[in-house]
């Protein structure tokens, strides 16, 4: 059995963290046997490499290792590439074609992003992991392939298979072993070996002198959180090694190629439930004030119809004393003040313009105090939004994205507030 030094220097494998030695160690001892893996990790930590060793130290060595990007296939022919179809089994089917697990076998498949997988293909996918049987689309005939399949994914498989997006079954297929490969923010003595190793590579390739980095910038670059992992990092040193014409680079320098968002390693307190509780609480209070606001002008709505219909103020107020007391108070209306009609419902629109019970109110009075209940509304409303922007901006620091998810609208629609709002 090779060492994991060994099969470091042979695949090309960078670095001495523990849990990256662990992950080889697992792909190693793996090997020999026909147990399905499942390689996990976060995007561009070099999943890839693991089936490669995989299949390499296996005695299906010689046979054929094929890839394949299951995310990248499309849903309606994904069945297809995997297990090949029969002529005219769909538009297009002009000839019988082989797939990939018919062309592979004795030898690997490397199932690459395979939380993306629909869950059609999944089911086939079960049954060639059980029995090793498959059918081709538009076809009757069950065949038999002997495949090792090694998966990888960067999806957390727990929360796909919760929400239904990936089979509980299948997962359990697939993970016989599990094999995690750590993110370059954990590997930290990594870090710069890697950086090294690239910029040598991308002198080589660009025929230029390699790129050197300052004391300073060494410290940039292992504080960062590196999202990407190792294609952001190769990234990096790339644009580096071909844009910079002195090749001793600064921390400055650096800081100017790296994302101004997520720039440091360093942990984040975010206090996403208390903002969340508090922005709750105040469109609570909004709605609670909307809906008296709407009470009210029913309410108004209600006396303006019965002043129509009647013609009579005083009757109306009369009748209607407790209700005319609950909108204006003691202060608002005395005994023998007036109303003023409104007719800004439909029900008052439907009322002929010269009938008998309105051909004494004016126009004028009609839409009068409809017009002053409306401008109330609109300034109410028009506060309580501006408020709740200010604090959302002020809450995140002026920053307009996370100010704009959190009030539940686009950052255009903010923007277009913020110039309306002079803010």
């Amino acid at each position: 059995m090779e060492s994991v030094q060994a099969i470091k220097q042979r695949f090309g494998i960078i670095g001495n963290t523990a849990a990256l030695n662990r992950a080889i160690e697992k792909a190693i001892q793996v090997a020999p046997t026909d147990i399905s893996v499942l390689v996990t990790g976060e995007s561009g930590v070099g999943k890839e490499s693991i089936p490669k060793i995989i299949h390499q130290l296996s005695h299906r060595k010689h046979n054929k290792y094929i890839a394949v990007n299951c995310g990248a296939i499309p849903e309606g022919t994904i069945d297809s590439e995997l297990f090949g179809h029969e002529k005219g089994s769909f538009t297009g089917a002009t000839q019988t074609r082989q797939g990939y697990f018919e062309v592979a076998d004795g030898g690997t498949i490397f199932l690459d992003e395979v939380g993306e997988l629909p869950l059609t293909t999944q089911v086939r996918l079960l049954r060639v992991l059980e029995n090793g049987e498959f059918i081709k689309v538009g076809s009757s005939k069950v065949q038999k392939t002997n495949v090792r399949i090694v998966a990888a994914t960067n999806v957390n498989m727990f929360e796909a298979i919760e929400k239904e997006k990936f089979r509980e079954d299948l997962y359990y297929r697939l993970s016989t072993v599990d094999i995690h490969l750590p993110p370059l923010r954990d590997r930290q003595d990594d870090i710069h070996l890697l950086f090294r190793k690239f910029a040598s590579d991308f002198a080589i390739k660009y025929k230029m002198p390699t790129i050197k980095l300052t004391d300073n910038a060494i410290q940039v670059l292992l504080k960062h959180r590196w999202s990407g992992n190792i294609r952001q990092l190769r990234n990096i040193a790339e644009q580096l090694s071909v844009l910079e014409q002195d090749r001793t680079i600064t921390a400055e320098t650096l800081r100017s190629y790296l994302p101004a968002t997520a720039s440091t390693n360093l942990p984040a307190v975010i206090k996403t439930s208390k903002s969340e509780s508090d922005f709750s609480s105040e469109r609570e209070i909004l709605y609670k004030v909307l809906f008296d606001m709407k009470s009210d002008l029913n309410d108004l709505k209600k006396l303006t119809m019965e002043l129509m219909k009647s013609g009579n103020v005083k009757d109306v107020e009369k009748d209607h004393e407790g209700l005319i007391q609950k909108i204006y108070g003691n202060d608002d209306f005395e005994e023998g003040d007036e109303f003023e009609a409104a007719n800004d419902t439909p029900e008052v629109l439907s009322i002929p313009e010269h009938s008998p019970s309105t051909e004494n109110v004016s126009s004028a009075d009609k839409y009068h105090f409809a017009e002053e209940v409306e401008e109330e509304e609109t300034l109410s409303l028009h506060d309580k939004e501006l408020e709740l922007i200010k604090k959302s901006l002020e809450r995140h620091n002026g920053k307009r994205k996370l100010a704009a998810a959190e009030l539940g609208i686009s950052e255009r629609t903010l923007y277009r507030k913020i110039k309306q709002y002079d803010l």
